[in-house]
């Protein structure tokens, strides 16, 4: 295949994992931004959405589009309610202090991904995609009568791979709507803002954090749903989203919520095309010493504020 039409196949496949590191990165900025508190256990909430998609997928049998439909409401909204009650029964009882919440998530991390192994086993699992039809892909060349396109053998996509970006797309502006347009996004800025002052006027700040708490880890699920008919549900596939999305999140600004969908537009596109041409572990280096240049050069990051 020649070089061009190898690109576009590999920015494609980037362009689908920047959609899903969007989603898992957005709830981590999301936590940080309203909470302060550092999520450690992100990533365990990325994985334990995969194996619920197994499961509610082979429970409901059927169609694959039946089971996958429940498991993309049923997975995200299983996940967000374990983490409301986390937060509940472990980060409250610690008063959101940094360093503590830290070592709490570090063990709700263990608690979940044993708890999986156990009852999930250490098998990968494959879920079916509700849709999974072949598109070729055209490319195009300057011939002797202009601008000519043709259709490359073995350069094509498929359905779902584009339905993950479109949904990835519509779940970002609908995240943004509720932020910039809707009450409860307004409760959730001016407890960003300044929590103890959004108390004083009535907002119940404890109700508030459980809220985003349970949304942070429902995006991080929602994500793996979408995801995990392109990759097998395994019991440690929560480690590389974790560790991606605190690259993106550092390099967008902590707590900025634009900044983080363009880190991680910019941070999965470069992943997959470095995985493509090159190898996985070459793009984790690569974002790594990024991350390195935005601490030492802007410690806030692209679009977070600095301390004054």
């Amino acid at each position: 295949m020649e070089f061009g039409p190898h690109l576009i196949l590999a920015m494609l496949e980037g362009l689908v994992q920047a959609s899903v590191l969007t989603l898992t990165a957005l709830g981590l900025s999301l936590v940080f931004g309203v909470m302060r508190v550092v999520n450690v256990a992100h990533g365990e909430f990325f994985m334990l959405g995969a194996v619920l998609a197994w499961w509610i997928t082979a429970l409901a049998g059927g169609p694959p589009a039946l089971g996958f439909v429940l498991a993309l409401i049923g997975a995200p909204l299983a996940v967000g309610l374990l983490a409301a009650a986390a937060d509940w029964l472990v980060l409250r009882r610690i008063d959101y202090d940094p360093e503590r919440t830290i070592v709490a998530t570090i063990g709700l991390l263990y608690i979940l991904q044993q708890g999986v192994l156990m009852t999930y086993g250490p098998e990968a699992r494959p879920v079916a995609p509700p849709f999974n039809h072949r598109l070729a892909i055209p490319w195009f060349e300057w011939g002797a009568e202009g601008l000519e396109f043709y259709f490359p053998w073995g350069l094509s996509t498929t359905s779902y791979k584009l339905f993950v970006v479109a949904a990835a797309l519509a779940v970002g502006l609908g995240l943004w709507a509720v932020m910039v347009r809707s009450r409860l996004g307004l409760v959730l800025r001016a407890t960003q803002a300044d929590s103890e002052t959004a108390q004083a006027f009535g907002v119940p700040v404890e109700r508030v954090y459980a809220l985003v708490f349970g949304i942070g880890a429902a995006l991080a699920a929602l994500g793996a749903v979408l995801v995990v008919p392109i990759r097998q549900a395994h019991y440690l596939m929560g480690g590389d989203p974790l560790l991606l999305s605190f690259i993106v999140v550092i390099i967008g600004g902590l707590g900025s919520l634009r900044g983080t969908v363009l880190a991680a537009v910019l941070i999965g596109m470069s992943d997959g095309i470095i995985s493509v041409f090159f190898s996985p572990t070459l793009a984790k280096i690569l974002a790594t010493l990024l991350v390195a240049l935005v601490l030492v050069y802007r410690p806030q990051g692209l679009f977070g504020k600095a301390r004054a």
